[in-house]
C-alpha cells in the first residue's frame, strides 16, 4: 500500500550530518536513508523494542507498557513496524505523544502490512519513518532482516519483549551484540513458545528487564521514577496494587483468589508492575517496590 506522504520524502547519505554515526560505523552500513518526518530524531538517544509477529497477551501488555513508559522518559522508541510486538510498542508510545522511529523493510511508501498504515501515518506525522530501500521497492525475504541492522545501529539499547526460537528479533540482537550495545530480554514462561528466544537470550548473557528503570539508567545516566504511582495506573493494575498494600507480603495465588481473578491475568499483570518498579517479586511473594 502505497502512502499519501511520498512527497515529502528526505533523502539524506552517509555523508549528511543528519546521517546516524553509529550507523556509520557498522559493516555495510547503507549509503542513503530515505526519510519522512523528524530528523533531529535520529541525533537522539532512542531504545529499541522488538519482538516477534505471533504474541501472547502477556507480550502485548508488556509491549505497550514499554511502550508508554519510555513516552514519559522522553526516550524515542525505534521498532520495525511489522504486525506483533514490534506494532504494540509503537502503540504505547505514541498513545502518549511519544516519539517513534520505525525502520521499514520496504521502500518508504510501502505500508506492511497494510493494517499498520493508521500507525504508519501516525509516526509520519510526529515521529520518523526511515528506509535504505528507494521508493516503490518491494519487501522481499532478505530485506526484512538486512533493516535489522539498523534497528540496532541507531538504537543505545535493544529490548526483546517476546519471541520464539526462531524469531527474526534474534537476528536484531545478534546485530546489537556485534554493535557493542546492551541488549534487554524481557523473562517469560519457560513453558511457552513465544519466550524460549528471549529466555535463551538471557541464558547467553542478556540483562533480564525486570524494570524500565533498568534501561533509562543506561540510556540517560539516571533513574526513572514514575512522577505518582495511583494515578500511572490502570483500572487492573490499580485493583491488584491496592490488594498488595493491604499486606506485607502475597502471593499470585492469594491475589487471584481475593479478588476473584484468573492466576495467569494476575501474573500478566504483575509483570508490568514490576517493569514499572512498582512492586518487587523474591521467593514466590510479591512485595511492594516503594
Amino acid at each position: 500500500m502505497n502512502n499519501k506522504y511520498s512527497n515529502e520524502i528526505k533523502e539524506i547519505d552517509i555523508s549528511s550530518s543528519y546521517y546516524p554515526e553509529n550507523l556509520r560505523i557498522i559493516n555495510n552500513p547503507p549509503e542513503r536513508l530515505y526519510c519522512i518526518g523528524d530528523l533531529n530524531l535520529l541525533g537522539l538517544k532512542s531504545v529499541a523494542v522488538i519482538g516477534s509477529r505471533k504474541y501472547t497477551l502477556y507480550g502485548k501488555i508488556v509491549a505497550q507498557m514499554i511502550g508508554k513508559e519510555l513516552a514519559k522518559a522522553n526516550i524515542p522508541v525505534v521498532s520495525g513496524l511489522a504486525y506483533g510486538i514490534d506494532s504494540f510498542a509503537h502503540e504505547g508510545t505514541v498513545s502518549l505523544g511519544g516519539k517513534a522511529i520505525a525502520v521499514l523493510g520496504t521502500g518508504i511508501d510501502i505500508i506492511h502490512p497494510v493494517r499498520n498504515a493508521w500507525l504508519y501515518n501516525k509516526i509520519a506525522s510526529n515521529g520518523l519513518i526511515i528506509s535504505e530501500y528507494a521508493p516503490g521497492t518491494p519487501g522481499a525475504k532478505y530485506t526484512f532482516p538486512q533493516r535489522n541492522r539498523i534497528i540496532s545501529a541507531i538504537s543505545d539499547a535493544v529490548v526483546v519483549v517476546e519471541a520464539g526460537l526462531n524469531s527474526g528479533s534474534l537476528i536484531t540482537a545478534d546485530f546489537a551484540n556485534e554493535q557493542g550495545k546492551s541488549i534487554y530480554a524481557v523473562p517469560g514462561n519457560i513453558n511457552s513458545q513465544f519466550s524460549v528466544g528471549t529466555n535463551k537470550l538471557i541464558k547467553d548473557g542478556a540483562i533480564p528487564m525486570i524494570s524500565i528503570s533498568d534501561v533509562t539508567s543506561d540510556i540517560k545516566g539516571a533513574e526513572y521514577i514514575p512522577q505518582d504511582i495511583e494515578t500511572d495506573l490502570g483500572n487492573d493494575e490499580l485493583e491488584i496494587y491496592k490488594e498488595i498494600q493491604k499486606s506485607s507480603c502475597c502471593t499470585i495465588d492469594s491475589i487471584a483468589h481475593n479478588l476473584n481473578k484468573n492466576a495467569g491475568k494476575v501474573s500478566a499483570i504483575l509483570t508490568v508492575l514490576e517493569i514499572k518498579g512498582v512492586i518487587t517479586t523474591y521467593g514466590g511473594k510479591v512485595f511492594l517496590a516503594k
